[in-house]
């Protein structure tokens, strides 16, 4: 998508896509080596009864979603952070998680008229429609380079 085409209050979905208990375990080993991400049999016995996403693979995930379904071909360029992170209910091999977007705001830099900046809120659901993960985010564009197509 362009900058000009999101609007707030769009709402942009992408998934579902499934957690496969093999990247899960990789991405746990090299990133987030925690016993409840890796050891299964521990885990079982754990507080969580199982296996569990790190969080930061959950974000990644996300990130994937939201790259596919609007920022590929756009004029984005990279954003200044993030705000409001929740991970809220476990995810686990197997999961079906869909990405709905909400456009909060967009704006033309006031001290730069090449800059967008947009504003949105990113909801990971699983395939209960149980909400798995809540972030706002920034996105920048560079308006006077052209976007791939």
């Amino acid at each position: 998508m362009k900058f000009k085409e999101f609007e707030p209050g769009q709402i942009i979905k992408h998934g579902p896509i499934t957690v496969d208990e093999a990247e899960m375990l990789a991405f746990a080993k090299a990133y987030d080596p925690q016993w409840f991400h890796l050891d299964a049999a521990r885990a079982e016995d754990g507080r969580w009864g199982g296996l569990i996403a790190s969080g930061w693979m959950t974000c990644g995930l996300a990130m994937r979603m939201a790259a596919e379904a609007a920022l590929a071909g756009s004029e984005s360029f990279g954003s200044p952070g993030l705000e409001r992170l929740r991970w809220m209910v476990p995810v686990r091999p197997g999961d079906q998680l869909r990405l709905e977007a909400t456009v909060d705001s967009k704006r033309i830099s006031s001290s730069r008229d090449d800059l967008g900046i947009m504003r949105w809120t990113w909801r990971l659901f699983n395939q209960n429609d149980q909400q798995v993960l809540e972030l706002e985010v920034t996105s920048l564009f560079d308006l006077d380079t052209p976007a791939l197509d």
